[in-house]
C-alpha cells in the first residue's frame, strides 16, 4: 500500500477476506505527524497489518506499529530517542454498544471498539497509537533533576521530605526521643 492509499473506503473492500495494509509515510507526512505530536523528530515509521470482515457489517483491524521518536529530555533538553513497537487492535462495529454520556464516564472494558466509519484513515490510528505510547517524561541516560529550594527571606525552605505527611510524625518521634533522654 502506498502513501496515497492510507484511506480505506470500507464499502469498496472485499467483505469475504482480509485486506492487508502497509503504511510507510512520506517525509512530508512524517513532519505533519511530528508537528501534531509536538516532538522533535519521527522516523522509521511502519504500520502493517490487516483489516478483515467480522460478520456482515463489522470489521477488525489488527496490526503492528513501529516508529522511532525523538523528544527533548525533561531535565536537560537533550534529544532522547525511543523506539516504540505497538500491537494495534480495533473493532469497528456498525452497532456498537451504547456508551454512557456525561462529564464523568468510566472507560469501557473493551477499549478497542469504535464506530464503523465509511472511510478508515490509517494515519489517524498511527497518530493515536503513537501519542498514547510516547514516554511522558523522557530522560537522557544519567540525567537527574537537582533539587532547588526557594523560600522567602528568613523562612526555612520546604523540602520534599518536610512536605511529606510523615514528616510531622518523624518530628514528633524525635521530640519524644529527646524528652526521654
Amino acid at each position: 500500500m502506498t502513501e496515497t492509499t492510507h484511506r480505506l473506503v470500507l464499502k469498496d473492500l472485499n467483505n469475504t477476506r482480509a485486506t492487508k495494509f502497509s503504511v510507510v509515510p512520506s517525509a512530508d507526512t512524517l513532519k505533519e505527524i511530528r508537528d501534531r505530536l509536538g516532538i522533535d523528530d519521527l522516523r522509521k515509521l511502519r504500520f502493517e497489518g490487516e483489516l478483515r470482515p467480522d460478520g456482515t457489517q463489522d470489521w477488525v483491524l489488527e496490526g503492528h506499529l513501529g516508529v522511532t521518536v525523538v523528544q527533548a529530555c525533561v531535565v536537560t533538553g537533550d534529544p532522547v530517542t525511543t523506539r516504540l513497537e505497538e500491537d494495534v487492535t480495533r473493532h469497528f462495529l456498525a452497532n456498537p454498544p451504547d456508551l454512557p454520556h456525561g462529564d464523568e464516564i468510566e472507560m469501557p472494558e473493551d477499549d478497542t471498539i469504535e464506530d464503523l466509519p465509511e472511510t478508515l484513515d490509517l494515519l489517524d490510528i498511527v497518530y493515536e497509537v503513537t501519542a498514547i505510547a510516547l514516554p511522558p517524561y523522557p530522560r537522557s541516560e544519567g540525567a537527574e533533576l537537582e533539587q532547588r529550594l526557594f523560600s522567602p527571606p528568613g523562612a526555612e525552605p520546604l523540602t520534599d521530605a518536610a512536605a511529606s505527611p510523615f514528616a510531622g510524625l518523624a518530628a514528633l518521634k524525635d521530640q519524644f526521643s529527646k524528652d526521654e533522654d
